[in-house]
């Protein structure tokens, strides 16, 4: 029998079909008109309404018994891809990096070149300047790997810069990494870009079983899906004002220094932009436990998301983040499906759930008096509470320093 936050079967495949639309449609950021209109769809399918920001974010309510927007849920559908720098003498591509990612785990993949001046389907290959160890030897290992040593070789029958020109290709054309994802028999996802798209497929899973179901939340809850997360700015602009509590919807990191897994939704404590919201990560972590699901705790020191943007920019809210594992981010990711079924289950019981601090936080302002302000028990040594009117020296009052 299902839990009350567990995730059907027939949802679960619905999932993992829309993960594969979402990947075969390339969006690197500054150029995902095409998935925001995929993604319009799905919301138009749900009969939910939305508005597109000027520069092409997707913003969607969905009803709740509270007469204010309490709740942000917020995914980025943009991901890291290439953009042509300069037309090489020799027919091929320089590129640099969209978003913040190694050349070295580009080498080697394919990528279609989205050219304004043509529908022609262009594609071709990320590949080091010594690409032939027939040719170089073992100067094919001991090459750099940033991206000036690294080229994109055309599929077509080019030799010089005025080849590429007659093929339509300029500089400032995007160059996106084909995903190729790949589904294994024991439930891994093997892809580029599972980097926000995993996240997306999670939150409109839920969308679907809200809508399906005719579910009424205790609060109005605003979905977003920003479009320059990779570049930093993601959720900076078009939140609604006043939101309480705010998750966004990501990628955690796995790796040997990580605490992060492919089989479980991480609630990150902290990152590169500092702690999340203390009360709100740890009633995250309560719902896991009490819905019995699948959760580590973890911290990522190189890490951003749509928080920072969105705190940054002056949002007044809990913010908190929720990521489904991956393994080798911004390169050939790796995810479970249990991990994605572990993300929904928890957003699930979150969106389902009261605000962690109802009384306080549903104020339009979230400001009230001290006496009423929320708190966890934070003991302190007795000794840091000692009058400085005492006789104590200042060695004992800045703990031995001297300043």
């Amino acid at each position: 029998m299902l839990g009350d936050a567990d995730m059907s079967e027939a949802d679960s495949t619905w999932m993992v079909d829309t993960l594969l639309r979402l990947l075969q449609t390339p969006s690197p950021t500054g150029r995902t008109d095409a998935v925001m209109k995929l993604i319009g769809e799905v919301f138009e399918g749900f009969g939910l309404s939305f508005s597109l920001t000027r520069r092409g974010a997707l913003i969607a309510e969905y009803p709740g018994r509270s007469a204010t927007t309490d709740r942000a849920l917020v995914v980025h559908a943009d991901t890291t891809g290439c953009m042509v720098r300069g037309l090489k003498d020799n027919g091929r591509l320089e590129v640099i990096p969209v978003g913040t990612f190694s050349a070295r785990f580009a080498a080697g993949a394919r990528v279609r070149i989205l050219s304004e001046d043509t529908d022609a389907f262009i594609t071709g290959t990320i590949m080091p300047l010594k690409a032939s160890g027939h040719a170089f030897g073992d100067e094919v290992d001991t090459q750099p790997t940033d991206w000036d040593h690294v080229e994109v070789r055309v599929d077509r029958r080019v030799s010089c810069r005025e080849d590429l020109t007659r093929l339509g290709i300029r500089i400032g054309d995007y160059a996106p990494l084909m995903a190729n994802p790949v589904l294994t028999e024991d439930g891994y996802i093997v892809s580029r870009h599972l980097d926000d798209k995993a996240g997306v497929a999670v939150v409109l899973a839920l969308l679907k079983h809200l809508t399906d179901n005719a579910v009424e939340l205790p609060h109005r809850t605003a979905i977003m899906v920003t479009i320059a997360e990779e570049v930093g700015y993601g959720a900076s602009t078009g939140l609604p004002p006043d939101i309480a509590e705010m998750i966004s919807v990501d990628n955690a990191v796995c790796a040997p220094t990580q605490n992060s897994r492919e089989d479980a939704v991480t609630v990150p404590m902290s990152d590169l932009h500092g702690p999340y919201d203390y009360h709100l990560t740890r009633n995250l972590c309560r719902l896991a436990d009490h819905h019995h699901i699948p959760y580590t705790r973890d911290v990522f020191r190189y890490y951003r998301s749509d928080v920072a943007a969105a705190i940054e920019a002056g949002a007044n809210t809990r913010a908190a983040l929720v990521g489904f594992g991956v393994d080798g981010s911004h390169g050939w990711e790796r995810t479970h499906i249990e991990s994605m079924r572990a993300t929904y289950s928890l957003l699930r019981a979150w969106i389902q759930s009261p605000l962690t601090f109802a009384e306080w936080d549903a104020h339009p302002s979230g400001a009230g008096d001290l006496e009423e302000f929320p708190s966890s028990q934070q003991p302190a040594p007795r000794e840091m509470w000692v009058p400085l009117s005492r006789n104590v020296t200042p060695d004992h009052r800045t703990g031995g320093r001297q300043d």
